[in-house]
């Protein structure tokens, strides 16, 4: 009798620890290491083909810098936790992470972004009317065309030819951002709550990898 209520006891147990407000949340790849077959691309011009900026080499993105442009995930997004590991393959430049893109195909569309400008990492650009709380405007000035909300520590990039990470957590519209496991900035109440999600063109070569989404409860 013993064994058998042991038995009954640890398969209830099991039925517990999978019901679902016990099962995690599932980690997304969004690139999936061979393809871009999950995305979308905004260019700048029609003087290149998508494929002649944004391309899969090794298992890595790679993305050309020019023209301007970015590509973007079919899918939109709203709170969430997202990994991406990006280098600087030749020289120290620029790119950014868009969050909460909006269904517009130009190339600074409305969306927060994360900039990745070496020495710049971290800081927020607010993009094609996009706005958070950080961001204040002096009296009688008027907005500009890229409004920007700096990061709040020393820049903590690795040099060239070595791989950074940024995780960022959107929740309900709030914006935390951590590169190279150091926190960089925070913004908060952002206009837009979902949207798509993209990797900027803007420059020179960058490669980006382990691009990873983790749905928030």
């Amino acid at each position: 009798m013993k064994r058998k209520y042991f038995i009954g006891a640890a398969l209830a147990l099991a039925a517990l620890l999978v019901t679902p407000n016990n099962i995690k949340s599932q980690t997304i790849d969004l690139f999936n290491g061979k393809d871009l077959n999950n995305w979308k691309f905004v260019l700048e011009n029609n003087s290149k083909k998508p494929t002649e900026v944004f391309s899969v080499k090794n298992g890595l993105i790679h993305i050309s810098g020019t023209p301007f442009g970015y590509m973007y995930t079919k899918e939109k997004y709203s709170n969430f936790r997202l990994h991406v590991e990006w280098m600087y393959p030749i020289e120290a430049t620029n790119s950014g992470i868009f969050l909460f893109v909006q269904d517009e195909e130009k190339v600074w569309p409305n969306a927060v972004e994360c900039n990745l400008q070496a020495g710049n990492t971290g800081t927020f650009v607010l993009l094609g009317g996009s706005d958070i709380a950080e961001y204040k405007s002096k009296p009688g000035e008027k907005r500009p065309e890229f409004p920007v909300v700096m990061k709040l520590h020393d820049s903590v990039e690795m040099p060239v030819r070595e791989w950074n990470s940024a995780d960022i957590t959107c929740d309900n519209g709030n914006i935390t951002v951590y590169i190279n496991g150091v926190y960089i900035n925070h913004g908060t109440n952002s206009k837009n709550k979902s949207g798509h999600i993209a990797l900027q063109s803007e420059g020179k070569d960058i490669l980006f990898r382990n691009v990873r989404i983790t749905p928030l409860k």
